[in-house]
């Protein structure tokens, strides 16, 4: 039976599960319904330590947006951005600098609908729903929001969400198309469930999910690594989350990340 909550968008089927919902889930969130509350507990069965990676995952985003503040970048375009939760691109980048600029980007209905409900008075971040698979029209759509200038550097993040993308999509071409439309300087980050790390766990994670609306497809570090054609890799290079740039002691265990991570700088 399908939930009806007063923050559902009409139209939401709630007995389908998402993968927006179930990382909301994991990490803690309330913007999830019984469907994908179901198959997250599939998903920690299968991966016990999914609510960690979920968290590290998280903290890899926040790492990569405030390396990219450093570096002088002021506009972000986040795909796949998923629902709302604690420390958003633009809270972290807006409190480096209040004129950042940052254009999420998602299809799932939940998630759109509580970004555009967060970024209601925020005039430099706004949503778009858009498919990130599909790049020319997500880039026609930023392009239109008159937030992001592609003649000065931007910030491509992908965190968590190209493990949806299928071989057959040619990621590394939706990559390319991203990358051609930025100019040189801008950065890409990219984390992915990957096959490398914990195998058995990875196998039975891409179980569950071929029961779901979002089917996973983890990627080896040569995988990872062709995606960021045309970018120069910052140290250092692709690693696990918590070894990308860790702030202070660092207790959590690599081998146990389920995730890599790595940041580009376009040449």
């Amino acid at each position: 039976m399908s939930e009806r909550v007063s923050w559902v968008p009409d139209g939401v089927d709630t007995g389908k599960p998402s993968a927006a919902r179930l990382y909301d889930y994991l990490l803690g969130g309330g913007h999830n319904f019984a469907a994908d509350r179901a198959l997250a507990e599939k998903f920690l069965q299968a991966q016990p330590n999914a609510r960690t990676i979920a968290r590290l995952n998280r903290s890899f985003l926040r790492r990569a947006v405030l390396f990219m503040v450093d570096r002088g970048i002021r506009q972000f375009l986040d795909l796949g951005s998923g629902i709302p939760t604690v420390g958003n691109v633009h809270e972290i980048a807006q409190k480096a600098d209040p004129e950042s600029r940052v254009v999420y980007v998602d299809f799932e209905e939940v998630a759109v609908a509580h970004s555009q409900l967060i970024l209601e008075h925020d005039p430099n971040a706004t949503v778009i729903q858009e498919d990130m698979t599909k790049p020319d029209a997500v880039l026609q759509a930023a392009r239109h929001s008159g937030l992001l200038d592609f003649a000065r550097p931007i910030g491509v993040l992908t965190a968590g969400v190209f493990h949806f993308v299928p071989p057959q999509a040619d990621p590394n071409a939706i990559v390319a198309t991203y990358r051609d439309a930025v100019p040189a300087g801008s950065y890409l980050a990219v984390s992915q469930f990957t096959q490398d790390l914990q195998p058995e766990e990875m196998a039975g994670v891409v179980e569950v999910m071929k029961k779901s609306q979002n089917p996973m497809y983890p990627r080896t570090k040569s995988e990872i690594e062709a995606l960021f054609d045309g970018f120069e890799l910052v140290e250092p290079g692709i690693v696990p989350t918590p070894l990308w740039r860790p702030e202070g002691a660092n207790t959590d265990d690599p081998d146990k990340a389920g995730i890599y991570a790595a940041v580009g700088r376009k040449v």
